[in-house]
């Protein structure tokens, strides 16, 4: 019986990990698209929702898509809505089945590399079931996270087989996988440094004396080049499409002091995983000195144990700076949007503390009496906590106003997701629930350019057009007595930039109140203000052209009154 259990026990590992996987995110496949970023991503993006064809994967080649360049993600998207349509089941169970293709390629990987197969399958549960993975799974979006994960574990399973035997052709698979990776997700870019660190745990091939340290160097030459490039790239379009922040609005001190704190909360959140929303604001240098101060100590501390084990227990260094380094391209030195930090950014660097921490246990408890016994019973008692906490945890992502209500009771002052949950309720027509939220936000964070326009939104709805007036005179820059000076659109006001279509709208929309108010001259303003930034705007033209027509007969009324 234990011989047939030892002979199959592998076999039982890979189907456990996956009906566990499943039971715990199985709530994700009765889940909605959500407003934030789905839209983009998928439902109201033409080029994904029509599927599969020859224009639309040289458009995902050639073109951005939701601030990034990863056309693989979008021929992913794609081909979901070739074989979904919109039904939002089918994209959750795309993402669920390449989460348990990750778990078990993880242990895959793991268990070849180490040889220790129940370590490898323990650190593959925790990357499995952990709660603040539900983001990467249950958010139809973050399918670039699971997808590039899956070619990371190819990657590494490619290179596995490259250095138990160096070929070219090993190499250059290690390398395309690498590739697809990259056009995945960029945030792939740190992965040839975590070959290196498995080239000294537990490939061990630093102590190799047939191998240079300068060869292991030079063959992650190629690796680092197309990372540099993939970089290059992000930086560009998302500067570009205004999603990178400049320094006059995050400054280095503020991103580096939001950076050190962030580090010790990922690891918090490791052991406790509570209060998890889809978005935390940027604490914009509000962060107390003696935090930082704790956080550099802690750090500094687990850094120097780590350096000091590193003969004995090569593993910490290895999983600890795989945290660190993975974490490096959104931990918010390079500001990306405004969130102080992410669940979903976890989903690649917690698989470093979950190798530090099980090898270590391992190696302590190592002459424990009974210890298969006693860890069977604490990892049954732990895994089965974990996985009640992920299943609920999905359950929050049902809907919009499930998840952006849960965002306001995790995080104190979550302006973003009153603002969220307002427009949510907006689509709903439920009118004075979405004034009470949206002007709640803009209590908490009036700097938000975004809240006035779902505000303006509403009172269009209502037909309150003095207040429509009044948000856009609030959000929109004074203009100048001559329209004709030579100017761009002032966004420096607005921590979301005034898009040119947004301004050109909001132009419109004024000088429409504007007109109800029977305030012309003004609305003629707008009118052409609104024409000048889009000459080829048919809106703006119509608008100005029946603004002259009621202009003139007003005039003519009046002048027949006289």
């Amino acid at each position: 019986m234990i011989e047939n259990f030892k002979k199959y026990q592998t076999h039982l590992i890979y189907i456990s990990l996956a009906i566990i996987t499943f039971m715990a995110f199985e709530p994700v496949l009765h889940n909605s698209f959500i407003s934030f970023d789905d839209d983009a991503y998928i439902y109201h993006n033409p080029n994904i929702i029509s599927g599969l064809n020859k224009e639309n994967i040289i458009w995902a080649f050639t073109n951005i898509h939701a601030n990034n360049y990863h056309p693989l993600t979008s021929l992913s998207h794609m081909l979901d809505c070739q074989m979904y349509q919109l039904a939002p089941a089918g994209h959750h169970l795309t993402n669920l089945i390449f989460h348990i293709a990750d778990t078990l390629l993880l242990f895959l990987v793991l268990s070849r590399m180490t040889k220790k197969t129940w370590a490898s399958a323990f650190v593959a549960a925790l990357f499995a079931l952990h709660p603040l993975h539900v983001e990467s799974v249950a958010w139809a979006s973050e399918r670039k996270d699971v997808l590039s994960t899956f070619f990371w574990m190819l990657t590494m399973l490619a290179y596995w087989r490259y250095a138990e035997r160096p070929t070219a052709g090993r190499y250059l698979l290690t390398l395309v996988l690498f590739l697809l990776g990259l056009l995945s997700k960029p945030m792939m870019v740190t992965l040839p440094c975590v070959l290196l660190l498995l080239d000294y745990w537990p490939l061990n091939r630093f102590f190799n004396k047939k191998i240079r340290i300068g060869r292991l160097i030079a063959e992650k030459i190629p690796f680092f080049i197309l990372s540099a490039i993939i970089s290059l790239i992000t930086l560009n379009v998302q500067g570009k499409m205004g999603v990178v922040k400049n320094l006059s609005n995050y400054p280095l001190p503020w991103r580096l002091g939001n950076a050190i704190v962030s580090y010790v909360i990922y690891i918090e959140k490791i052991f406790w995983p509570v209060n998890l929303a889809v978005f935390y604001p940027h604490p914009k240098g509000n962060i107390p000195l003696w935090q930082i101060a704790g956080a550099i100590l802690i750090l500094t501390a687990i850094t120097v144990l780590a350096i000091w084990q590193i003969r004995k227990r090569p593993y910490i260094a290895v999983g600890w700076l795989w945290f660190l380094g993975t974490l490096v391209p959104v931990i918010g030195i390079f500001q990306v949007g405004m969130q102080a930090w992410a669940n979903r950014y976890t989903y690649i660097p917690y698989i470093g503390i979950f190798i530090a921490i099980t090898w270590w246990i391992s190696d302590l408890t190592a002459k424990v009496r009974f210890r298969n016994i006693i860890f069977s019973v604490l990892a049954g008692v732990m895994f089965f906590a974990i996985t009640v906490k992920t299943y609920f945890q999905a359950l929050y992502w049902q809907n919009n106003i499930t998840l952006y209500s849960h965002a306001i009771n995790a995080v104190k002052n979550n302006w973003w997701a009153y603002s969220f949950l307002g427009t949510a309720w907006a689509s709903q027509g439920e009118y004075d629930e979405a004034l009470a939220l949206l002007n709640k936000s803009m209590e908490i964070y009036p700097e938000n350019a975004t809240v006035y326009y779902e505000l303006v939104k509403v009172y269009l709805h209502k037909g309150d057009m003095k207040q429509v007036i009044k948000m856009y005179e609030k959000l929109l820059p004074p203009l100048p007595e001559d329209l004709n000076e030579p100017r761009g659109v002032d966004s420096s006001s607005y921590d979301y930039p005034v898009l040119k279509n947004l301004y050109v709208n909001a132009n419109i929309n004024l000088a429409t109140a504007l007109t109800s108010e029977g305030r012309y001259k003004e609305a003629e303003r707008r009118y052409k203000e609104a024409i000048r930034v889009a000459p080829d705007c048919e809106a703006a033209r119509e608008g100005l052209k029946d603004l002259k027509q009621q202009m003139h007969k007003t005039s003519i009324k009046d002048a027949n009154a006289n």
